[in-house]
């Protein structure tokens, strides 16, 4: 199985991902659009919005994703106490590095994280229905104006493959 090694910025923060992503994606959600903008608004946080406004990710098992260093540096953000997500930030140099929903069996990693040759392509861009204009986002890919169901195919066959298992993932507070 195939490893890749993936880096904040700084390189003091260090994961190790096994295997086939589940499905690599750009997510134009409200949400992932408002978090966007406060993540990079982070004092020296690099650049991870597409140029379209989207985010993209690889979204992986996380049974098969390892923080190798810099635990220590990792902090949430929630966009309200009561939501269901979290991002990941490595606080050493405040690089988005994952998105984790609560409960889920899978990572949403944020695409610049990976090196230039090991990058999987997009698939899908999804929720464009909370764009203003849809329709200005390139055709290379489907743009869903939600999940599909081949979307939810991909999850469910990952959670059956894990047996059916949530891993925890520990950080160290929130931002």
């Amino acid at each position: 199985m195939q490893t890749t090694t993936l880096a904040c910025s700084c390189g003091k923060v260090r994961l190790a991902v096994r295997g086939k992503p589940i499905m690599t994606t750009e997510c134009h959600c409200n949400s992932c659009r408002e978090a966007g903008a406060r993540l990079g608004a982070l004092d020296g946080a690099p650049k991870f919005m597409a140029d379209n406004g989207g985010t993209p990710f690889v979204m992986v098992r996380k049974d098969r994703v390892d923080i190798l260093d810099g635990a220590q540096y990792l902090k949430s953000l929630r966009l309200s106490p009561e939501s269901p997500t979290r991002r990941i930030v490595a606080t050493c140099c405040n690089s988005p590095v994952f998105l984790e929903f609560k409960g889920g069996h899978w990572l949403s990693i944020y695409s610049n994280l990976w090196p230039e040759a090991a990058m999987p392509p997009i698939e899908l861009r999804t929720m464009t229905s909370d764009l203003e204009n849809p329709t200005a986002l390139p055709n290379d890919v489907p743009n869903a104006g939600h999940q599909s169901i081949g979307f939810f195919a991909r999850l469910l066959g990952a959670w059956i493959a894990m047996g059916f298992r949530t891993p925890k993932v520990e950080v160290n507070g929130e931002i």
